[in-house]
């Protein structure tokens, strides 16, 4: 039997902070200890804490102890890295600020801290609040005091059956967080499920990165070994989830929480077991198992010798590094024959140096080359089995979809070869992302990301594809645009192509919305090219979308680009303009105030005398100066005059023209929309 330990198992971050913490204590003395609850899920740990003096309360008996402390007792109470409801820590600050005896220390671990945190600061507006955890595990209560109202479910079921019973409100406000110990499969699901029902949902995916390992190394352990042994506490929640995972992968998985379970477990028949263990686990603990483990498998040694008397060329064994040197190290196959591995047959790197790919007591499979019962001496290749275990995840990841990262390293006819651990993937050119009759050396040298798309066992080859890479996060980064987008959302876009009916802008992540050509200026144009052109960058904003279409209408103007709009910031009646005349008319001249915008100087506000028509003074194109003497806001009509400014200029005493008109018609005002409506003003019928 073979025993591997997983690397993750036993004490997380969190948990090592607390009893660390609390052994630091001990050891300083001079006031008595309580932890708020138990510390760890872990009986024999608590045992030895309690030896040491260390009591354990619950929240009920923090007033009691709040009292004893005001009165001049030295105490020390211990927060669990679970942490505590909000109230009871609340009492406990007040106390220690009146009570220099009493010492709160606060071992709540950092990543239940940032979900409190979350908890808190989301919950302020109101917004629903929804946690993936266990309701009565200690931490969760802790959150839920920063949040109250909030709801707990288990699994993606639970919250489908929450939500089922509900009345939802898909542009509320809500989000969702989980317990630091949950399963990562779970919150995926649960995610779905509320991404469906809420538009406005913020997610905050607050599993322990420590947690998510531990899971993800105990499940390909448990995938690879004939039993599973999980160590842990019956009420440590992470563990229990620990159990659930391995459980799906190997049915003879086992949750023990000491050696002493071992004896109730029939592991004759197996031939290689892995060991994990929840957070709360001392590594003492699972020692101890994996030491009982190898004396009641204590003939294993013969066995394997007599496994090596009948060692054949192309075996694969496992043996224990003994010894490293710098062109080989020696291994322990357990019996009389000593394992040897030359340098090139450990690793492909000639300058690669073992000892710091290598330490002694690691394990290492390797095919046997030779073997010699005469030196006692077995000469081995780690190379080889590499080769097959790494095309077995080739393989793997051609079944699962799983894109995995390599390194270009040749361009060949048709194609690129990329590395992957070591094994040579064909990429054709068709599938490199690079453009037909492109430089595929360009991507010879660089990282890239590939799906297995085929594979031909009988001589293991393998096809790969980066445009499946590619495809798969546009279509992901489609799918957060989608998921993101409203009404009245604004975009900084590039213009991609124009029709004779607007212009498609690209909004980034592969989707493009268009803008209607009465949306891209105030003035009528002709054609989307009068305003702008392919590679232009608009600043736009979304008027309405259909997504099951795919289809976004985006607006461009606004109504600070309104020429109006403009003209009424610039001036007011009575102000001063220079002007440019745009035409001629049998009753006056228009002329530009701003760009969009014009207006009539009327023929008997042209000259201070009397003329019979406009171009008797005034010519198309040419400026002057006018005087605004009118604004109609609501008809945006403007009123313009040059003899105003001609009279302002004359001497007061100049008597007034013999020729000027009997009768003074005033300024006369027009339509920007309608030029021919001066016949209201005029009455002029010709």
């Amino acid at each position: 039997m073979t025993v591997t330990v997983a690397r993750h198992a036993g004490f997380c971050f969190g948990v090592r902070r607390a009893t660390e913490a609390v052994e630091a204590a001990i050891r300083r003395g001079g006031s008595k200890i309580y932890t708020l609850g138990r510390l760890i899920h872990n009986d024999t740990y608590c045992a030895t804490l309690a030896d040491a003096g260390v009591g354990e309360i619950s929240a009920a008996d923090v007033p009691a102890v709040c009292r004893r402390a005001e009165a001049g007792e030295a105490i020390t109470v211990v927060i669990r890295a679970h942490g505590e409801v909000q109230s009871v820590l609340d009492t406990l600050a007040a106390c220690a600020a009146r009570a220099p005896s009493l010492t709160v220390l606060d071992c709540t671990c950092p990543f239940v801290e940032k979900v409190r945190r979350i908890a808190r600061e989301n919950a302020a507006d109101g917004s629903r609040f929804y946690l993936l955890g266990t309701p009565d595990h200690p931490e969760v209560r802790g959150i839920l005091s920063c949040a109250p109202g909030g709801i707990v479910f288990r699994d993606a079921a639970e919250l489908a059956a929450i939500l089922a019973e509900e009345p939802i409100n898909p542009s509320a406000s809500c989000f969702m967080a989980s317990q630091t110990t949950q399963n990562a499969q779970e919150w995926k699901k649960s995610l779905k499920i509320l991404k469906k029902l809420y538009t406005n949902a913020r997610f905050f995916d607050t599993i322990c990165n420590v947690t998510d390992e531990r899971q993800e190394e105990a499940a390909s352990l448990a995938a690879r070994c004939d039993a599973m042994i999980v160590i842990g506490g019956r009420n440590s929640s992470n563990t229990a989830k620990l159990y659930e995972v391995c459980r799906d992968r190997c049915p003879r998985t086992y949750w023990i929480e000491g050696a002493a379970d071992l004896s109730s477990l029939d592991l004759s028949d197996v031939r290689h077991v892995s060991i994990t263990a929840g957070a709360s686990t001392p590594f003492s603990v699972i020692q101890e198992v994996k030491q009982t483990m190898a004396e009641q498998n204590e003939n294993f040694a013969e066995l394997l010798e007599t496994s090596l008397k009948t060692l054949n060329t192309g075996d694969v064994v496992t043996g224990v590094i003994t010894s490293i040197s710098q062109n080989e190290i020696h291994l322990d196959l357990g019996a009389k024959t000593t394992g040897v591995i030359v340098h090139d047959k450990l690793t492909d790197d000639p300058n690669a140096k073992l000892s710091e790919l290598f330490k002694v007591g690691d394990e290492i499979k390797a095919k046997v080359i030779k073997v010699s019962d005469v030196d006692g001496i077995a000469t081995l290749d780690k190379t080889r089995v590499d080769i097959d275990a790494n095309w077995d995840r080739i393989v793997a990841a051609s079944e699962s979809g799983e894109t995995l990262e390599g390194r270009i390293t040749e361009a060949v006819k048709g194609g690129v070869i990329i590395s992957l651990f070591g094994v040579r993937v064909f990429i054709p050119a068709s599938l490199t992302g690079v453009p037909k009759d492109g430089d595929l050396s360009t991507l010879v040298g660089t990282t890239q990301k590939v799906k297995i798309i085929e594979i031909k066992s009988e001589r293991k080859r393998a096809y790969g594809s980066i445009r499946a890479v590619q495809r798969e996060e546009r279509r992901a980064k489609e799918e957060a645009f989608w998921n993101e987008i409203e009404e009245g959302k604004q975009y900084d876009g590039e213009v991609k192509s124009l029709t004779s009916y607007g212009a498609f802008v690209d909004l980034g992540s592969g989707v493009d919305g268009m803008v209607h050509t009465s949306e891209l200026s105030w003035r009528r144009i002709h054609q989307p090219s009068d305003v702008v052109k392919v590679g232009d960058k608009l600043h736009v904003y979304v008027k309405s979308f259909d997504r099951e279409r795919g289809r976004i209408s985006l607006g461009y103007k606004t109504e600070e680009m309104n020429p109006w709009y403009i003209f009424k910031q610039k001036y007011a009646v009575g102000d001063v303009a220079t002007v440019k005349v745009v035409s001629l008319m049998p009753f006056g001249a228009f002329a530009e105030v701003v760009p969009g915008v014009d207006g009539l100087i009327h023929i008997s506000q042209i000259a201070d005398h009397k003329i019979g028509k406009p171009d008797d003074v005034l010519s198309v194109g040419q400026v002057v100066d006018v005087k605004i003497v009118s604004i109609d806001d609501e008809k945006h009509q403007i009123g313009l005059s040059i003899r105003a400014l001609l009279e302002n200029t004359q001497p007061a005493e100049e008597p007034a023209e013999k020729d000027a008109p009997a009768e003074d018609d005033g300024p006369v005002m027009y339509s920007t929309d309608n030029p021919d409506s001066y016949k209201s003003f005029t009455g002029d019928e010709e």
